[in-house]
């Protein structure tokens, strides 16, 4: 009894929004990964604001077009994101 009561507790505490959030996040890293790479993906996904990563997960399944792939471009400039990919690739 005391196992459905955490797991009915869980579930309340589980908020859509962030559920969606970060599918959207997942979708969109699968799409930056073949162009940028896995450790430079997570970057850009954390450097990008929600509606971009809308933007990007909408390829998720096909390849990066040209203005996907421009899109990840300015995204990886951005000094957060330029940072964490040197950051990255020095760990390396």
């Amino acid at each position: 009894m005391k196992r459905w009561i955490l797991v009915v507790l869980a579930l309340a505490a589980c908020d859509p929004q962030v559920i969606a959030d970060k599918a959207v996040a997942r979708a969109a890293q699968a799409v930056i990964t073949p162009v940028m790479g896995p450790q430079a993906a997570l970057c850009i996904v954390e450097a990008a604001e929600p509606a971009e990563l809308r933007a990007l997960a909408v390829d998720y399944g096909v390849e990066a077009g040209t203005t996907t792939i421009a899109n990840i471009m300015a995204i990886a400039k951005r000094p957060q994101a330029a940072a964490c990919i040197a950051q990255s690739a020095a760990v390396r």
